[in-house]
């Protein structure tokens, strides 16, 4: 078989200038991926020209049309050659300019990309223009502009996508495919900008019109039509400022998670992006309410000021660098921290208990023991269980019958199987998983327990020498104070040496070393780590499990309804330490429905 050889190797090759057309196709290749591309691009020049109105209209998955009319400011008939051609942008002027990029574009080349591997046309009118005017461009090719009916706005039709690109048009898939991505975009572009009507339409049939949206209660409606009923009965609305931050949206209570992150949707100053520091901060908050392998569920907006965060970090907008990413981190972190803390039943009322919003919880396998893991750290648990007695300071005085029927969880009744507790209050039946639930109460008075002690640091009897990377010894001498308030003390032995002297007394037994490399490890990558605390909180989950009340022992009334009370105090009181809900709740109506009373 023949090897063919790399063409930079052939000889008599000179180097020239590639045509405007090639240039073009190249572009095309990392702005244009497929149908839904172009609609994303098309879709942000929309929203950037100021539309209000966009209509979508799309045939054979987008490969045969993508077309989208908006009525924006429109463009000048002088200027509609000059917008299909490479680099050419009304959105920035000076590299001042890209230091606080506030549109979704701003490179210039995604029209001419598109122009030179479809059959597009330019349509547009200027607000006090006797009419409007179209250009067509063909594989790259430019007509001169003409007259054309339209309205104030703009519409780019976009046909026979790659028609002159074989090569590229084979990898695309089947039309469902193909249109099941431009969905995609169009849900991510509705849930972006609610002060936009948008109308989408395929194989001229409608499929979806979202109008616009000033009021929450229309926010929320239009988030219930894209991410799912399910998704909004769990909600948990959020709003906070800070630091120049604000990050604000919906939250899904951790008892509707996914198997994938599928349903995550974040916003930075309207622009949807994938940001591993975000992601890292947003899974950091749920770690601790969040079932094994699941995801959390999320439409969430974060605004900052546009000099702060750097949009022009990929080709395809997607990804962004802020300027300080450690203080994003934290923030994020600690609005949906908060905004978790507050899963109880007495925030939450009992209009819905948690199991209500378990849409997608198949194959979590709730039923049966569940087992902690230990992140491979040899805790002696058995140590530290005799140590719950005091630090739990036993269940609170059960309330009266009467004052009892005025709690969210209502008056204990029964105890079934000796592993439910069914309770009554005014709207209907309750039923409490009381091991669950009481492991979560008692988890989190141990936290607070040892918050309230702070970390008791250990100093080791031989210091231990860990060989790093340069760059990780930098970053754990830049980051000193943090060890310190870990109750850890870092020195430097040498270029690529580490020096531990102490670590923290509740970790004394675990893996120094392992955890050192993870804590630096998170720092050049975060700016931060919660390892620490993740382990600390690994084994205080464990001492809850086993300090609590176990399956089969029967209690008192008088011991359910301190239950029930402790629960109503207790923050993340909806799930127990492994995600998994501690309460659901029965109404009269249901229970009627049941029953077929009132038939």
């Amino acid at each position: 078989m023949e090897i063919p050889v790399p063409i930079g190797m052939l000889a008599g090759m000179t180097i020239r200038q590639l045509p405007p057309q090639l240039i073009n196709q190249i572009a095309a290749g990392e702005v244009v991926e497929r149908p839904a591309s172009v609609l994303k691009e098309l879709l942000e020049n929309s929203l950037d020209a100021g539309a209000t109105k966009l209509e979508i209209d799309v045939t054979k998955g987008g490969v045969g049309q993508c077309r989208v009319r908006d009525d924006g400011i429109g463009i000048a008939k002088a200027e509609l050659r000059l917008a299909l051609e490479r680099h050419a942008t009304s959105k920035i002027r000076s590299l001042e300019d890209l230091d606080h990029v506030a549109s979704l574009g701003f490179r210039g080349e995604a029209l001419p990309s598109m122009g030179s591997v479809s059959r597009l046309s330019l349509t547009s009118r200027q607000e006090g223009a006797e009419s409007g005017w179209r250009v067509d461009c063909d594989g790259g090719k430019l007509s001169e502009p003409r007259p054309a009916a339209h309205h104030v706005g703009t519409t780019v039709d976009v046909k026979d996508l790659f028609y002159n690109t074989p090569a590229r048009r084979k990898f695309l898939r089947s039309e469902r495919t193909e249109y099941g991505h431009i969905d995609k975009v169009t849900r991510r572009v509705a849930l972006s900008r609610f002060d936009v009507e948008l109308v989408l339409r395929h194989n001229q049939r409608a499929v979806a019109h979202w109008p616009r949206a000033a009021e929450r209660q229309d926010k929320e409606r239009r988030v219930e039509d894209i991410c799912g009923q399910e998704f909004m009965r769990s909600a948990i609305f959020l709003e906070h400022e800070g630091a120049e931050l604000k990050l604000w949206g919906w939250l899904a209570a951790p008892t509707f998670s996914r198997s994938q992150t599928d349903m995550q949707y974040f916003f930075v100053n309207g622009r949807i992006v994938k940001d591993k520091i975000v992601s890292h901060a947003i899974r950091q908050a749920y770690q601790d309410v969040l079932f094994h392998g699941r995801h959390p569920a999320y439409v969430l907006y974060l605004s900052l000021d546009p000099s702060r965060v750097d949009v022009n970090a990929h080709p395809a907008k997607s990804e962004v660098r802020f300027r300080d990413s450690r203080l994003v981190h934290d923030f994020v972190f600690r609005t949906v921290e908060h905004s978790l803390a507050a899963t109880n039943p007495a925030s939450r009322g009992t209009d819905s208990g948690p199991l209500a919003a378990a849409a997608d919880t198949a194959g979590m396998g709730l039923g049966g023991n569940v087992q902690v893991r230990q992140a491979g750290i040899p805790f002696k648990v058995a140590d530290h269980v005799s140590a719950y007695s005091a630090l739990a300071g036993g269940l609170a005085q059960a309330a009266t019958a009467e004052e009892s029927q005025e709690f969210p969880l209502g008056t204990a009744i029964a105890q079934l199987h000796g592993i439910y507790i069914l309770a009554q209050n005014r709207e209907g039946l309750i039923v409490v998983d009381m091991h669950a639930a009481h492991e979560r109460v008692t988890y989190e008075k141990l936290k607070k327990s040892f918050d309230g002690g702070g970390l008791k640091a250990q100093p080791l009897l031989v210091p231990l020498k860990i060989k790093v990377s340069i760059a990780e010894a930098d970053a754990a001498e830049e980051h000193a104070d943090s060890f310190e308030q870990l109750g850890m003390e870092v020195g430097r032995a040498g270029p690529d040496t580490l020096l531990l002297r102490q670590v923290p007394a509740l970790l004394r037994d675990g893996d120094s070393e392992r955890l050192l490399r993870d804590i630096v490890s998170d720092l050049l990558e975060h700016g931060s780590s919660n390892r620490l605390e993740h382990q600390s909180n690994e084994l205080l989950s464990s001492m809850a499990c086993h300090g609590s009340i176990r399956a089969h022992r029967k209690l008192t009334l008088e011991e359910m309804n301190a239950l029930l009370r402790e629960m109503e105090r207790t923050e993340r009181a909806d799930q127990c330490n492994h995600g998994r809900p501690t309460w659901t709740k029965l109404s009269i109506a249901e229970l009627d429905r049941l029953f077929l009373r009132g038939r």
